[in-house]
């Protein structure tokens, strides 16, 4: 066998190994839930509709959109506790989908499914408009991330209301994962104060997206979040995109995951508030 051959050889070998090793050291790390019965209630997951990674006045640049996992791992979380989901973005119409995400080595199984699943699909292709949803119908609304969200999700004043109302209304329990927690910083108390001031909340780090080479967008979490008063939390590591971390607010209203990784905790903390929620009886 010839060198030439041995090499490439070892190449197709650790091509197909990949996925397999970027899971073994923490991306997309395997999450054993709950199977929640939440039948007769509703789920909304929110993405963003900007679908360029473009630099500060600039138009063009490489695709992007929400990134997969972040919409499909909670949607099919939901989908699988037989709540009724709906899918909802900034604009509505198509929600562009960062192409990334369904590169072999880092597509989820929920990735595999939804590209099978016609009906899921058909809403991520006429998805609601933002303005249109009442927030206060729903058990679970759910932000998602990817490098569109930092374009849209932080600058949508009508989200940031959508959000207080819900938050209002005492029954939505409000989720996020990576630069889905930016959709909170616009929203307020009935002082007119930001909502998330003081409440434990994470979202990408800082030193993830330099890691990952983005410092382009327009909104970063971390930074965001600080200056909106939240009580930031993350986990570092030697690389933060194999870092996972999920937290509650100590009022159960805001879970929050760090990154992508945290789809699966993040969905499945939510539903077991709603399912504690649903089993309290109150005496008159």
């Amino acid at each position: 066998m010839t060198t030439a051959a041995i090499i490439l050889g070892t190449l197709i070998i650790f091509a197909i190994a990949l996925p397999s090793i970027l899971k073994a050291v923490g991306l997309h790390p395997s999450y054993v839930g709950k199977q929640f019965n939440l039948e007769n209630k509703k789920a909304l997951i929110i993405t963003t509709s900007h679908g360029t990674l473009n630099a500060p006045g600039k138009t063009t640049g490489k695709s992007t959109g929400v990134f997969a996992s972040e919409m499909t791992v909670p949607y099919y979380e939901f989908l699988d506790a037989k709540m009724e989901v709906d899918v909802a973005s900034i604009k509505g119409g198509k929600i562009p989908i960062d192409p990334m995400s369904f590169l072999y080595m880092i597509k989820t199984k929920a990735d595999s499914r939804y590209l099978k699943d016609e009906t899921f699909q058909q809403k991520v292709k006429t998805s609601l408009k933002i303005d249109v949803v009442d927030f206060t119908k729903y058990d679970a609304i759910f932000l998602a991330g990817g490098w569109g969200a930092a374009y849209d999700l932080g600058y949508s004043k009508e989200l940031g209301e959508r959000i207080s109302e819900a938050y209002y209304a005492k029954t939505p329990i409000i989720g996020s994962v990576c630069h889905g927690a930016l959709g909170l910083i616009q929203a307020q108390d009935t002082t007119g104060n930001l909502l998330i001031k003081g409440r434990e909340i994470t979202g990408v780090t800082n030193k993830q997206l330099k890691e990952l080479f983005i410092n382009i967008t327009p909104q970063h979490p971390e930074t965001e979040l600080i200056k909106a008063g939240a009580d930031y939390k993350s986990k570092t590591g030697f690389r933060d995109m194999l870092q996972n971390l999920t937290v509650i607010d100590n009022e159960k209203r805001f879970v929050t995951g760090q990154n992508q990784n945290a789809g699966h905790e993040t969905a499945q903390k939510m539903m077991k508030i709603i399912s504690e929620n649903s089993s309290n009886v109150i005496l008159d």
